[in-house]
C-alpha cells in the first residue's frame, strides 16, 4: 500500500503543478512575465536559497542532538542526508506522509534501529508542530491586519489548519506525559470506528496502538533523562522555521522593494503555512500558491504578486524538491556501493537498545 502511495503522489503532485502554473500564468504574457524576472536582483536569490539550507541544517541539527541521547554518534552531514530525504519524500506525498519514513528508513540503513528512527522524527514533529503554532499566534498577536488581508477563504483554511495542529501537539503530548488518560481515549476512538465499521480488525488496530503509544513513552523517558533537550530542540525549530518563513522577504527585497519589514512578510508566510499546511495535497500545491496571491497582495502588489510567488514557491519548494531528490538518490547509491566495497560502516549501536 505504501508503494502504491509512493508511485501515485508524483502523478498527483505533476497534475497539480500543470495545473497551478496554468491558473498563475493564464492572464499573464509570458513578455511581460521574463521582462519582469529579469529585473531581479540575484544577490538576494541567492540568500534565499541559503536561507532554505539553512533550515534544513537547524532540522539535521536537531536529529544530531536525539541521536547521541539514544547511543548513536553521528555527523551533521549526515544528519543533513536524512533531512534531504525527508523534504523530497515529503514534497511528493499527499499531507508529507512519506517523509519520515523516508528518514527512517536511511537512518535504520546506517545502523540506528526503526525504534530509535521513529523516536527521533516524534521529536522533531512535536516540536515542529508547537514552533508553527507560536509563530502563527505571534503573528495573529502582532500584525492582526494580515488576518484581514488573507480574506474569508483564508480564514476558514487557517482555522482547520489551527484546528489541525492544535489536536495533533495536544494528541501528542497526551500520549507521552498523560499515557493512561490517552489510552483511554484511544479507546473510546477505536470503539466509535469499530461500530461505524471504519476499522473492522479491531485486534489488529489495538496491537499497532500499543506499539505506538510505546513509541511516545520513549519520548518521554528519553526528554525526562535530558532535560535541556527540549529546549535545544525547540530553540533549533524556530531558527529553522524563522529561516523558511524568512524566504518571502527575500524575494521582496529581490524584486527591490521596500517599506515592509522581515517580521511582517515572515508573519504572513508564518500564517499562510499554518493554513494549508495540514491540507492532503503533495507539497501543499496548488493552495500555496493560491493563498500566497491572496496573503502578499498587500506587499508586492496586484502586478508582481504572480512572478513573486513564482519566484518563493521556487526557491521555497520546487528547486530544493529537485535539489533533494538529486541529493537522496546520489546518498543512496554511494552507501551501497560503498557498503559492497565495505568502506562505509553504518552508526555504532547503543549498548542497550532499550535506553529509549
Amino acid at each position: 500500500m505504501q508503494r502504491k502511495s509512493n508511485r501515485i503522489g508524483p502523478v498527483i503532485l505533476a497534475v497539480l503543478m500543470v495545473i497551478t502554473f496554468w491558473v498563475l500564468l493564464r492572464d499573464m504574457p509570458l513578455a511581460r512575465l521574463q521582462s519582469v524576472l529579469w529585473q531581479l536582483r540575484p544577490g538576494w536569490l541567492v540568500g534565499g536559497l541559503g536561507l532554505m539550507l539553512l533550515m534544513l541544517c537547524f532540522e539535521a541539527s536537531c536529529t544530531r542532538q536525539i541521536l547521541p541521547c539514544l547511543g548513536h554518534r553521528t555527523s551533521l552531514l549526515r544528519c543533513l542526508s536524512y533531512s534531504f530525504a525527508g523534504f523530497y519524500f515529503s514534497a511528493i506525498t499527499p499531507s508529507a506522509t512519506g517523509g519520515q519514513p523516508a528518514q527512517i528508513y536511511c537512518m535504520a540503513r546506517d545502523g540506528v534501529s526503526a525504534a530509535h528512527g521513529t523516536l527521533n522524527m516524534l521529536l522533531l514533529a512535536m516540536c515542529y508542530q508547537v514552533t508553527l503554532l507560536l509563530f502563527g499566534a505571534l503573528a495573529a498577536v502582532l500584525f492582526p491586519w494580515l488576518l484581514v488581508e488573507m480574506g474569508s477563504g483564508m480564514m476558514l483554511l487557517l482555522f482547520y489548519g489551527i484546528l489541525v495542529n492544535v489536536a495533533l501537539t495536544v494528541g501528542m503530548l497526551c500520549l507521552m506525559f498523560l499515557p493512561n488518560a490517552a489510552r483511554r481515549i484511544c479507546s473510546g476512538v477505536l470503539s466509535l470506528l469499530v461500530k461505524l465499521r471504519l476499522v473492522r480488525d479491531r485486534a489488529g488496530a489495538e496491537t499497532q496502538l500499543e506499539r505506538q503509544m510505546e513509541e511516545y513513552r520513549r519520548g518521554a523517558d528519553c526528554l525526562r533523562r535530558n532535560p535541556t533537550l527540549p529546549v535545544r530542540l525547540l530553540g533549533c525549530t524556530v531558527l529553522q522555521l524563522a529561516a523558511l518563513f524568512s524566504v518571502p522577504f527575500m524575494v521582496y527585497r529581490a524584486f527591490g522593494l521596500s517599506g515592509h519589514g522581515v517580521l511582517e512578510l515572515l508573519g504572513a508566510q508564518a500564517l499562510l503555512t499554518l493554513a494549508v499546511g495540514s491540507l492532503p495535497l503533495p507539497g501543499a500545491v496548488g493552495a500555496s500558491e493560491g493563498g500566497f496571491l491572496q496573503a502578499f497582495r498587500l506587499f508586492f502588489g496586484a502586478g508582481l504578486v504572480t512572478p513573486a510567488v513564482l519566484v518563493a514557491r521556487g526557491i521555497s519548494f520546487y528547486s530544493f524538491m529537485v535539489l533533494s531528490g538529486v541529493i537522496s538518490l546520489a546518498v543512496h547509491l554511494y552507501v551501497r556501493k560503498s557498503r559492497g566495497t565495505g568502506h562505509v560502516s553504518p552508526l555504532p549501536r547503543p549498548a542497550r537498545e532499550t535506553a529509549a
